[in-house]
């Protein structure tokens, strides 16, 4: 099991610190002014304090020296005020700083928040680590709580879970490995840390904020006044990649146009889970992605490629579920299975199981449970056709008997006739 440093909330255990100087940043001068005159270039007039909130940099002790710079190289002038504050002071981008923005336009479009450095958000990965959350059964029951699991099943998913490394799961379709992996995601991995807007790694910009995958949190107004900007308190993320997932989108995105760097998903998900859904289903081979992740799972490292060539050595620190219908030996070999640390099949329910699960729908649909009606449709549509049950059937069926209900005009009640027209629409024989 993965070491734990610590069962703290992540968020006290790293919070960013406001740079006081452009040393403290880590970046140079050139990358900032160039950010301060791409910025100018896009909005026009701005103030210093406008334009420190778009570079989410201090006004004093950065922007302001960014600023003096630019005005001593006539980039920029003061032309006027809408305070008496010198943040107020509004600015124009100069003729000759006009053209030293279109220079830097070209070679990269990027004019967002300052980004931070490699070695900042490796530092910031491993003060903020994976293995400091820990599942017991209390918080195991409760982030599971909408799901009928049977109990070998999780005794088997709070280990994985504070494994911090991989799981593997597998079973037929239609019984809840996506459903699980999420709830696990969301209710476990929901507790905060810091992610940067983007990276900097030899002049080159890496966006890693991802709207999608990043949920934003509140600061306290103590920590928000002395924090670094250019980090955001979010939710630890929770990636999904299905059938779109290739060799390609694992390594550094590269946008020809915009001319800056997408993280792939493992990144996005650092600190975090990642769920490949439909294992096996992607266009590249089962065996070529596992080849792909041999190294990261073993070393907490991973290697991204520049699109000049360059290598660089990126922190690994994520739960990864890999989620399948197929069977295990068809997808790869028992030395790839190895190297995967839990190995979880997630079963057919049992009747008990199926008939609680089916309870459970009715009520949250709004459907009268009967026990008669469904011991008619395991007699009728189950038992007599040799038919598998699945975790999802009662939701599916009672969604078709609503509808049905709906265009008859009568109420959606578990009657033979609307069991029977609605396992008619449901199933199809194979």
């Amino acid at each position: 099991m993965a070491q734990r440093a610590s069962t703290a909330p992540a968020s006290t255990l790293f919070v960013p610190p406001m740079p006081a100087s452009i040393k403290d940043t880590g970046l140079g001068l050139g990358l900032l002014t160039d950010l301060a005159l791409k910025i100018m270039y896009l909005e026009g007039n701005i103030s210093g304090h406008e334009l420190a909130e778009r570079m989410k940099l201090p006004y004093p002790g950065v922007v302001d020296q960014v600023l003096e710079f630019l005005k001593r190289e006539k980039l920029c002038e003061v032309i006027g005020a809408t305070g008496f504050a010198e943040a107020a002071y509004e600015y124009a981008i100069a003729e000759r700083g006009r053209a030293m923005a279109r220079e830097a336009l070209e070679r990269s479009q990027y004019a967002g928040p300052a980004p931070v450095t490699l070695a900042a958000y490796t530092e910031a990965i491993r003060r903020q680590p994976l293995g400091s959350i820990v599942a017991n059964q209390r918080t195991m029951r409760q982030a599971l709580s909408h799901l009928v699991i049977n109990e070998d099943t999780f005794a088997q998913l709070g280990p994985a879970v504070n494994s911090g490394r991989s799981v593997f799961l597998f079973g037929n379709p239609g019984n809840g490995k996506t459903a699980i992996a999420e709830s696990i995601g969301r209710m476990l991995l929901g507790n905060a840390m810091y992610v940067p807007y983007a990276m900097e790694i030899g002049g080159q910009v890496i966006r890693i904020f991802d709207s999608t995958n990043h949920v934003p949190l509140e600061d306290s107004p103590s920590t928000h006044r002395t924090r670094d900007s250019r980090w955001l308190r979010v939710r630890r993320p929770v990636v999904a990649a299905g059938g779109e997932l290739t060799l390609e989108t694992l390594d550094l995105v590269y946008d020809e146009t915009n001319k800056y760097y997408e993280a792939p998903f493992q990144v996005k998900a650092n600190g975090g889970m990642l769920l490949i859904d439909d294992f096996g289903r992607q266009q590249a081979r089962p065996r070529d992605l596992l080849n792909r992740w041999i190294v990261p799972l073993e070393k907490r490292l991973d290697y991204l490629t520049l699109h000049t060539g360059r290598k660089i050595e990126i922190p690994f620190d994520v739960l990864i579920f890999f989620s399948t219908n197929m069977a295990p030996r068809d997808l790869v070999d028992e030395a790839f299975l190895r190297r995967i640390r839990h190995k979880i099949e997630i079963k057919d329910p049992t009747w008990d199981e199926y008939r609680e699960i089916f309870r459970r729908i009715c009520e949250h649909k709004g459907v009268p449970y009967d026990e008669r009606g469904l011991a008619y449709l395991i007699q009728e549509h189950y038992l007599k056709l040799n038919r598998p049950r699945r975790c999802c059937h009662p939701r599916d069926l009672v969604d078709q008997l609503i509808d049905i209900a709906g265009y008859l005009n009568v109420p959606p009640v578990l009657s033979k006739d609307l069991i029977d027209r609605a396992c008619e629409a449901y199933f199809i024989e194979i």
